[in-house]
């Protein structure tokens, strides 16, 4: 082989070898992964920022930690974690606050809407709502004693929203236990993770138009005694009442532990949606467990959350960074 040629191959080789690494760059930054140190040099006092908001606004209300966390996963199951739900309607959008699982039930908006604003000022443009509501229910959980975990960061919003996917995407209160499995199967969450969200009943509260059937009914599966006392602020006559408000948890219905379970043995799941987790179906024995050991509880809660947070998140160049929440730019 001449010297010319073993250049020209050479040549060749490198010029090969160049574009494989950029073919590797450009693969790593078309495939951006969330982290928990996202903001660090771009915004490094978001978080804090963030959880003076939400301890704020949960200590003006205890049970806006319950709202706050249930809006999440709101979000999370319908376009992904891409603070769709918090977008209002406008001329190109339908918002998925008017969807029935989500109107006049959904809450906590204004909070995001105050974390957002607190961010704003100190890092213009840079954290996403998704990301301050992935942060929000991670404190609000702290704050009443449920567990802790490390938020991975980057998603971005979303600029568009869907009533529909809402609509058939988000369980019912009267969702069977097959149902709620394969809801929650498609978003990539096993059984128990379904159990172990479901367990965030512990706290908050539920409207009368969602519990009155079952309280009413004199089935086998609920207490009496315990429809007996939440039929005193629930009239039987629709809609008498619809909105009144009875404590998901009539025990401890402030404190993120685990006596939700411990509930559902005694037949004392106040919607439909809760007692079927315990109804002599395939989770009875997740159930039980929580009930008996509830830092077991607490551990796969936190996992479950974290996996709720990867769902079809907007990354990289994807969506954008909204100025407010409620809108697009």
């Amino acid at each position: 082989m001449t010297t010319a040629v073993r250049n020209s191959l050479s040549s060749v080789a490198s010029r090969a070898a160049v574009l494989v690494m950029l073919l590797v760059f450009m693969s790593s930054g078309s495939h951006a992964q969330l982290s928990s140190t996202f903001y660090e040099n771009t915004c490094p006092n978001a978080l804090s920022t963030i959880r003076t908001a939400i301890r704020t606004a949960i200590a003006r209300e205890r049970r806006m930690a319950a709202s706050l966390i249930r809006l999440h996963f709101h979000d999370c199951f319908v376009q992904g974690c891409d603070a769709s739900i918090l977008l209002d309607d406008a001329p190109s959008i339908t918002s998925e606050k008017n969807a029935l699982q989500n109107k006049d039930s959904a809450r906590g908006y204004e909070v995001i809407d105050k974390a957002k604003s607190d961010v704003e000022k100190i890092c213009p443009g840079v954290v996403s709502c998704a990301d301050i509501l992935a942060v929000a229910a991670r404190d609000a959980s702290e704050y009443v004693g449920g567990p802790s975990w490390t938020v991975k960061l980057g998603r971005r919003d979303s600029t568009t929203a869907s009533t529909n996917l809402a609509a058939s995407q988000l369980p019912l209160f009267t969702a069977s236990l097959e149902s709620l499995i394969d809801l929650f199967g498609r978003k990539g969450l096993s059984a128990r993770d379904m159990v172990a969200l479901s367990g965030s009943h512990t706290i908050g509260q539920a409207q009368c138009v969602t519990f009155r059937d079952r309280i009413y009914s004199n089935g086998s599966d609920i207490d009496a005694g315990f429809a007996s006392t939440r039929k005193r602020n629930c009239p039987a006559n629709f809609p008498n009442g619809n909105g009144n408000l009875a404590p998901l948890d009539l025990v401890t219905p402030n404190s993120f532990d685990n006596n939700y379970f411990k509930n559902l043995l005694q037949k004392k799941g106040l919607l439909e949606s809760d007692q079927v987790l315990f109804s002599g179906g395939s989770t009875d024995n997740i159930v039980s467990e929580y009930s008996r050991n509830p830092s077991i509880f607490k551990s796969d809660f936190a996992t479950a959350m974290i996996k709720m947070g990867d769902i079809e998140p907007l990354i990289g160049s994807a969506g954008i960074i909204r100025r407010i929440c409620s809108a697009v730019n």
